[in-house]
Formats: structure tokens, C-alpha cells, sequence
């Protein structure tokens, strides 16, 4: 019992010590997408904040394919030591039960820093189809091969949030997966389909300007970009299904550094500049604590893959 209690004690000195002359070199910012999107705007945001805050640059790097699978990976493997650091989205707490390659556990083998914005997706279908309310939907719904709801991919959160209204709403809807949001945004404009749940970045525009018609929006309470649209969760309680960012590093990282790393990344959310911009994505700026971001993704991950497992979804 004393062996291991000098051991603990050994290793916070040792934490803390590396923490006071803590960064010596810049830091990697892995973000496992492609550039542009929300969270490749986060990730390039804060990091220049951060840098000032922490006395060395934070340099983004995108490490794009299978989903954020090949990125996320090799991030699990790198050193604990907050030099590597990862810029992730919702689909982090989902990809283990989708992809067979992913070897890591988004829970086990990352330390959460802090969930740093999150948004609202609506619920939108094109004006030619007759429906003005949820209600509409719903009964329309009750019948065989009448709505028809496209999807950017078959493991996107716009595919899991349909998987969940259809479980909830315990009513009949096809979904058609394309390669990407433009084109499943396409089909609907066109009417070829009769509507989606997508980000509120991609159809807030389209509804603005009277070519979708919102229904409702994901989160348990209204958003400020649209706040005469009711939730979703009005009609079916408990509903909820946001897309959001946060920030993570590898399992291990001493707890000194990732205190620092966490109150640099709030003091850069926190920047008028920072919020002004990401607002213009239709996002809520968060900062949270390391621990509500880990309540976070684990709430996340156990709702996911119940409803993965339920709907059988797979990705071709």
C-alpha cells in the first residue's frame, strides 16, 4: 500500500513538473476530416488564441479518410505528453459501431478537454409536399412508401438523427443515402424526396429564403437562428440529437497539461471574434469542463450505439 501510494505520489510531482515547463514546442492539432465544415473552423480558430495563451503555435493539421477513422486511430497511439491533440465531432462517439477498422474506444483512450460548440439540427421538408407542422408529418407518415427522407451518407448524425424520429415517431420513412450533404440537400430543393433532418449550417439558408419549410429543430429547447420553430422533442419527448465539437487528447496526458490545455481553449472560445464567427455557422459557442464534456460523450456513445444496434445501420 505505501509502494503504491509513493508511486501516485511520484507521478503527480512528475505531472506537475512537466506542466510548469509545459509547451516547449509547438502542438499538433489533428482534426481526422477534410478542411472547411465547423469543426475545421473551430479547430483554426481557437489555435491561434491558444497559442498566444500557451507561448508556442498550435499548428491544425487535417488528416481526412474513412470517416475520421484513419485520424482518430493514430491519435489514440500518439504520445500522452498534450503535444497531440484532436478537434473531433459528433461522429467520433459513433464511428466504433459503423467502421470495422476502428481499433480505438472513444471513451477508454481519450481524456476529454472540452465539448466547444454545439448546434441544433432542423427538421425541414420541401413546401410542395403538403406538410405544415410535425403533425402533418406524422400522419402522412402512417402510410406505406408516401415520405421519403434523404441523408448525406449512411453514418452521418443527419442518418442517425432520421434512424431516431422514425424509432420515436414509430412511423414509415425511406431514407436514400448520398455521397454528401449538397447532394441530399439537391434532391430535396428539386422535391425529389419529401425532407431531412440536417445541420442548420446546410438548410438554414434554404429556409430563410422560403425553399424549405422547418418543422421543428433538434435540441430539447428552441434556437436563437430560429426561434419561432418549435423542438422536436415538443411532439416526441426526449428527443435530442445535436451535432458538436470538442476537444480531446490521448488517455494519459498528466492532468496538469490538460488543465492547461483546457483553460486555453476556453479563453479562446471566449474571444468576441471567435464567437461572432461560429455563430455565423449557426453554432452555440460551450467551453465546457473536462468532466461535462466527458458526461457528454458518454451519454452520446450509449444512446448511439443502442440506436445503431436497434436499426441494424451499417455503411457500405
Amino acid at each position: 500500500m505505501r509502494a503504491r501510494r509513493a508511486l501516485l505520489l511520484l507521478a503527480l510531482v512528475a505531472g506537475t513538473a512537466l506542466a510548469q515547463d509545459y509547451p516547449r514546442k509547438p502542438i499538433r492539432i489533428v482534426v481526422p476530416y477534410p478542411p472547411g465544415g465547423v469543426t475545421d473552423l473551430a479547430a483554426r480558430l481557437v489555435a491561434p488564441r491558444m497559442g498566444e495563451t500557451l507561448g508556442q503555435p498550435l499548428i491544425v493539421e487535417n488528416q481526412p479518410a474513412a470517416g475520421g477513422v484513419v485520424g482518430t486511430n493514430a491519435l489514440a497511439r500518439s504520445a500522452p505528453d498534450g503535444y497531440t491533440l484532436g478537434v473531433v465531432f459528433d461522429s467520433f462517439a459513433t464511428n466504433p459501431w459503423l467502421y470495422k477498422g476502428v481499433t480505438h474506444d472513444p471513451i477508454k483512450d481519450f481524456a476529454p478537454i472540452s465539448l466547444m460548440v454545439r448546434s441544433p439540427q432542423l427538421l425541414v421538408v420541401h413546401p410542395g409536399k403538403g406538410i405544415r407542422t410535425i403533425q402533418d408529418l406524422l400522419a402522412q407518415g402512417k402510410e406505406k412508401n408516401r415520405l421519403f427522407f434523404s441523408t448525406p451518407g449512411a453514418g452521418t448524425s443527419s442518418r442517425l438523427s432520421s434512424e431516431l424520429f422514425k424509432s420515436m415517431a414509430n412511423i414509415d420513412i425511406t431514407l436514400v443515402s448520398f455521397r454528401g450533404g449538397a447532394p441530399a440537400l439537391n434532391d430535396l430543393l428539386g422535391g425529389q424526396v419529401t425532407g431531412m433532418i440536417a445541420s442548420m449550417a446546410l438548410v438554414l439558408p434554404h429556409v430563410q429564403s422560403g425553399k424549405l419549410i422547418a418543422l421543428g429543430v433538434s435540441s430539447p429547447t428552441r434556437a436563437a437562428q430560429v426561434g419561432n420553430v418549435p423542438p422536436i422533442a415538443d411532439t416526441l419527448p426526449g428527443f435530442d440529437a445535436q451535432s458538436w465539437t470538442g476537444m480531446i487528447a490521448p488517455t494519459g496526458t498528466p492532468r496538469p497539461i490538460l488543465d492547461r490545455l483546457h483553460a486555453a481553449v476556453v479563453k479562446a472560445l471566449a474571444s468576441p471574434e471567435v464567437r461572432e464567427k461560429l455563430a455565423g455557422q449557426g453554432v452555440e459557442v460551450v467551453g465546457s469542463t473536462q468532466a461535462e464534456f466527458g458526461e457528454w460523450l458518454a451519454r452520446e456513445t450509449q444512446r448511439w450505439s443502442r440506436i445503431i444496434r436497434e436499426r441494424n445501420i451499417t455503411v457500405e
